[in-house]
């Protein structure tokens, strides 16, 4: 099966033509957002990290702003650093430009200030924006896509309907090549020892074991129960009763095919097929996590209904909640709820979400994006979990 995507100079190939404008730390943030607004079509991720965190902390608001920079559907790149931040800014536009696209950096310090900055930002922006509107598509193989799933305001519909259905979609795009990723390491809580059965090698299954035990360990070390904030009020009010059963219904999303790695936040998959990142269970910070490992679409489930929407990747929403839906329609795209009415097979309804997944890698806009909800969040550890 062939879609038409954006070959990047590394092989890569994505289903937007974005233009990022990337602030190294959040005393960049305010600048890049204005570059960032006076080219069409260029968009400033709100950085809220990249100063004084340490260790592991900083590396990993590194290697996150390098991969979102990486990601396929990125086709050039403007760093903005103030010049004194924690984040080498140089370093980040180094190694995304190994992936041949350009990216370039200022610093606003050495400019002299905001305006400058601005001015020069916006110069450097424009003609990057130039040089992007050129690129044209080409007819690629559907193999080509690297899908994130998403859940998020879960309720009993979600691991009766919508999650099967999302697993069916990933099923198919691995049976046609493609790579898939799910994510949320609390919300796996209960349910991992089905995970392992599925584990492509002892190692990774042992890994699987090893994220959802550090997750625990860590709230038990800041003296909170992971119970206490899963599942949320919403899932409650929404029938689940409890963190078990909010994970089963959970990775009913990742569907049957075996477990092919376990990636670190922002990670990479290393091969074809199903894998399981290891972020927190906050929707924003994990599809944050899979678009810096390369996810070029999403399917976002939603029981009770929420808006989010990502800078780079299209987000397909999917509620199997008809009440939801008909609430919701200008942010929801598809309605499973017909599995719940019983008009529907979980197959027939996988079907349709499929079909608006390649739809949508050939250009058609989610409702999130024509909206333009652009949600952004990075994991922090020394902070969430």
């Amino acid at each position: 099966m062939k879609v038409m995507g954006y070959v990047r100079p590394d092989g890569k190939v994505g289903f937007r033509n974005h233009l990022l404008v990337i602030p190294s730390s959040v005393c960049a943030s305010e600048v890049a957002m204005r570059i960032a607004s006076h080219v069409e079509g260029a968009i400033a991720l709100p950085n809220q990290h990249g100063c004084c965190q340490v260790g592991a902390d900083m590396d990993l608001i590194i290697n996150t702003l390098i991969g979102l920079g990486k990601n396929p559907n990125v086709a050039a790149v403007l760093v903005v650093g103030l010049g004194c931040e924690g984040v080498p800014t140089s370093k980040v536009a180094e190694e995304i430009s190994k992936t041949g696209k350009k990216a370039e950096y200022i610093i606003i310090q050495h400019c002299g200030g905001t305006l400058k900055a601005e001015e020069e930002g916006a110069r450097i922006v424009r003609s990057l924006a130039q040089e992007v509107a050129k690129l044209e598509k080409e007819e690629v193989d559907i193999s080509q896509i690297t899908l994130a799933i998403e859940c998020g305001g879960s309720d009993t519909t979600s691991g009766l309907a919508s999650n099967p259905v999302a697993g069916y979609v990933s099923d198919k795009l691995i049976d046609h090549g493609g790579t898939s990723m799910f994510s949320e390491t609390t919300e796996l809580i209960g349910a991992e020892h089905t995970l392992v059965k599925r584990a492509a090698t002892k190692e990774i299954g042992e890994k699987i074991l090893e994220i959802v035990k550090n997750c625990e360990l860590k709230a038990e070390k800041m003296g909170v129960d992971m119970r206490g904030g899963q599942p949320t009020p919403g899932n409650i009010e929404g029938g689940i009763s409890t963190i078990e059963e909010k994970s089963l219904g959970c990775i009913y999303k990742g569907g049957t095919k075996p477990i092919e790695g376990v990636l670190n936040y922002g990670e990479a998959p290393a091969g074809k097929g199903l894998y399981i990142m290891d972020t927190p269970g906050q929707d924003i910070e994990s599809i944050t996590g899979m678009t810096a490992g390369g996810a070029n679409v999403v399917i976002f489930t939603t029981g009770r209904g929420t808006p989010t929407g990502s800078p780079i990747v299209p987000v397909i929403k999917i509620t199997g909640n008809p009440e939801t839906f008909k609430h919701m329609q200008d942010n929801i795209d598809i309605n499973v709820g017909t599995v719940i009415e019983g008009k529907e097979t979980i197959q027939q309804a996988g079907e349709r979400v499929f079909n608006e997944m390649i739809e949508v890698v050939n250009g058609k806009l989610t409702k999130a994006e024509a909206l333009k909800h652009r949600e952004f969040g990075m994991y922090k550890l020394t902070s969430t979990f």
